[in-house]
């Protein structure tokens, strides 16, 4: 056999086996698009998809794409802090992550030191108060209608005065 055959015969060989490995790859990927394991981390929001009942706090996790436990971890506070200590945590988190203003006067000779600020962290930080917040909003209403669940209060008549 001649150099150029036997070269031909390897480029050939070479292409059907990265045609045959790239076509199972393709079709590997579209049997992984298809079907999503469960507890894979995703598409899917921290536990957004197990929100399919009814109750108040499962509508407000696919409203808001977020679970109560992850805004919690987002603004470090746990449960049952006070709106005033979430706050807190809200407003320094997201100074934190601002743009810092434009300086009054121009520098000069050396460089600024690079200054870091993340308006996706600054977002997540907003949308963990709102859960927090809509949280916060739903309980309230909850017990409202718990202390009212006699229905609105009818006005009792004036007792009968007496007359001598």
């Amino acid at each position: 056999m001649s150099a150029p055959k036997i070269l031909i015969n390897i480029v050939l060989t070479g292409s059907r086996i990265f045609g045959k490995a790239l076509y199972e790859a393709g079709k590997q990927a579209v049997k992984n698009a298809k079907t999503r394991p469960p507890g894979a981390i995703g598409a899917d929001v921290a536990g957004v998809g197990n929100a399919t009942s009814g109750s108040i706090t499962d509508k407000l996790t696919r409203e808001h794409r977020m679970t109560l436990d992850e805004a919690h971890l987002i603004l470090n506070v746990k449960r049952g802090e006070t709106m005033e200590a979430v706050k807190s945590h809200y407003e320094h988190l997201f100074k934190a992550n601002s743009p810092p203003p434009p300086p009054e006067s121009p520098r000069t000779g050396g460089k600024a030191p690079p200054i870091y600020h993340s308006h996706y962290l600054q977002s997540k930080v907003v949308r963990a108060l709102e859960r927090i917040q809509a949280e916060a909003d739903a309980a309230t209403k909850v017990g409202e209608l718990e202390v009212g669940q006699g229905g609105p209060k009818q006005q009792q008549p004036p007792p009968p005065s007496e007359k001598s």
